[in-house]
């Protein structure tokens, strides 16, 4: 507790150093974070009208686009594998998540696992096999890890937006060269979205945090993605708007044929193209608002591969009190 109070006694005295322009627009927490935002991102919009086996090559094709460093590397894939509902469109596509594999593994990575950690079931091996996600990995030969009960480390928190100086990460995460957020485009009852950065909760293990995760519901949910994404980076996304959802998200809204796959070299500037897909302002949702500052890009800092957003988007059904996010002709 000390050592706490000396911390956040040294960044109220930055803001005190910065003056009252910069002070009134930052938050005490906010005065040393380090600026990690890469000088432009780069977004590919992909236009798919469903799950085929197609979209391996489309994802070869865009990849390569980005011209990342994939040889020996071992590659995490982490959908959003939640909960298993009859005839709802809930989790990060099966179909999708195997042709990541397939695409990451002809571009020359070493080894593609597939890792999550759902928040509200807690037998995770069920809806593993009710989402088809098994079957999936098996037939492509492609191992799952349970994040949720694996070896975990003590890290560091790298922003201090909750106040917790540290998080309990599995080592499977932390020992991935290369870390990829496959969220399902969706609304979210708590959150405004739930994109790629708000997809790590995946990655918090529920032997320490609850279900769901109930640790960083109670610290603030913005306030904790900000601070799990600051900690452990996002290298690349790969967000699933085939099929989205809007309305009560992310288990109970309805289905939007969307008919987009985002991909990006940056989580923040995936999330805030997600968003205006979606009919949203992300400059509206507090941690994505937070993240561009620092984190990652936001608009004017972001270079679109191809397909570029379209002009007029009808925006996606939200609850009452998310009403200001849609964006209105």
């Amino acid at each position: 507790m000390i050592e706490f109070d000396r911390r956040r006694a040294m960044i109220s005295a930055a803001g005190l150093a910065v003056g009252g322009i910069a002070t009134a627009r930052l938050l005490p927490e906010e005065m040393l974070l380090r600026d990690r935002r890469p000088a432009r991102s780069r977004v590919a919009i992909l236009s798919e009208s469903g799950y085929s086996e197609g979209l391996i090559d489309s994802l070869v094709r865009s990849l390569r686009l980005f011209h990342l460093s994939l040889d020996n590397k071992s590659v995490l894939l982490k959908p959003n594998l939640v909960e298993y509902i009859t005839g709802v469109e809930v989790n990060t596509n099966p179909v999708l998540v195997g042709a990541a594999a397939e695409a990451f593994l002809l571009l020359g990575a070493k080894r593609v696992v597939v890792g999550e950690g759902p928040g509200h079931q807690r037998d995770t091996y069920l809806v593993l096999f009710q989402s088809g996600l098994e079957d999936q990995l098996r037939m492509q030969k492609i191992d799952f890890i349970d994040l949720n009960r694996d070896e975990l480390c003590k890290v560091p928190t790298r922003a201090t937006y909750t106040g917790m100086e540290h998080l309990w990460l599995p080592r499977s995460v932390l020992d991935s060269d290369f870390v990829v957020s496959m969220p399902k485009i969706k609304t979210h009852h708590w959150a405004g979205v739930t994109l790629s950065m708000k997809n790590m909760f995946g990655i918090m293990p529920g032997t320490k945090y609850g279900w769901p995760k109930n640790v960083l519901h109670w610290k603030g949910i913005h306030r904790s993605i900000l601070d799990i994404c600051a900690t452990v980076p996002i290298h690349f996304v790969i967000a699933d708007g085939v099929i989205a959802m809007e309305g009560n998200g992310p288990l109970h809204g309805s289905h939007r044929h969307l008919g987009k796959i985002v991909l990006a070299n940056d989580p923040v500037a995936a999330d805030f193209v997600c968003a205006r897909l979606m009919g949203l302002n992300p400059s509206s949702v507090w941690h994505l608002d937070r993240a561009a500052r620092f984190l990652g890009n936001g608009p004017g800092r972001i270079d679109f591969i191809g397909e570029r957003l379209p002009q007029h988007v009808v925006p996606f059904d939200v609850l009452p009190e998310f009403a200001h996010l849609q964006i209105r002709a």
